[in-house]
């Protein structure tokens, strides 16, 4: 396949991840503007950090001076599955996906994109730039969309606008899902995992950045350990 066949098929993946986060993003730019943050302030923090749980918890501590180490802890702990993200992505790419590009394109891992991309034979860099570039764009105006209209519109339509997040990575997932069924114990498995993180007095205690890390980590373990994958000599 032709680079720029590459990235106009990366291009056509990411249209439905743009316009989820086109309207995830209202919430944010609006919550921004609640907290006291300016319109631009609000889109260049959506412009330069591109991770939604990390930006909610972010401007809340931002809120409060001084808090530095709450912030490093809460970032570290809620980003930090991007990194395993990451190295699992790069045992994909292509030869030349290397150096700098990884740097770069590294910048644009979400959940949503990583899900599209590991589904990939071999990534390849085109591929993985078209795919990045509506879910940017999309995240972007979608805060700059919220942050200018404030508070106009009602709690219950932004509540909607929220759970359109989670039905666009349903999607992603419940195909490869229905295909392979030890893909769908690993997806169940990771649901009954963050249901225990979520209800468990014991377990709701840690951060979400960590019990959502600690929930992938252990379901993909077990389905790496029951159905390996097979490799060739």
């Amino acid at each position: 396949m032709k680079p720029e066949n590459s990235f106009l098929r990366g291009l056509k993946a990411g249209l439905p991840i743009g316009l989820g986060y086109f309207s995830v993003s209202l919430s944010f730019g609006i919550l921004a503007v609640s907290y006291g943050f300016t319109w631009w302030q609000a889109v260049l923090i959506s412009m330069v950090t591109v991770t939604s749980a990390g930006q909610f918890a972010g401007i809340s501590t931002m809120c409060h001076p001084g808090q530095y180490l709450a912030m490093l802890i809460s970032q570290l702990t809620i980003n930090v599955r991007y990194s395993m993200m990451g190295v699992s992505l790069s045992q994909k790419t292509d030869g030349k996906f290397t150096g700098i590009y990884r740097w770069l394109l590294g910048f644009f891992i979400t959940d949503e994109i990583f899900a599209v991309a590991v589904a990939e034979t071999q990534l390849r860099r085109s591929f993985f730039a078209g795919l990045a570039v509506l879910p940017y764009i999309g995240w972007a105006l979608g805060t700059l969309l919220g942050a200018l209209l404030g508070n106009v519109l009602p709690a219950r339509l932004m509540n909607a606008l929220c759970v359109a997040l989670y039905g666009m990575f349903v999607a992603i997932v419940l195909p490869e899902a229905r295909r392979s069924r030890p893909m769908l114990i690993v997806v169940l498995l990771a649901a009954v995992l963050s249901c225990l993180f979520t209800w468990l007095p014991a377990l709701n205690s840690i951060p979400s950045g960590i019990s959502v890390s600690l929930c992938a980590v252990i379901a993909a373990a077990v389905g790496a350990a029951v159905w390996p994958a097979k490799e060739d000599a």
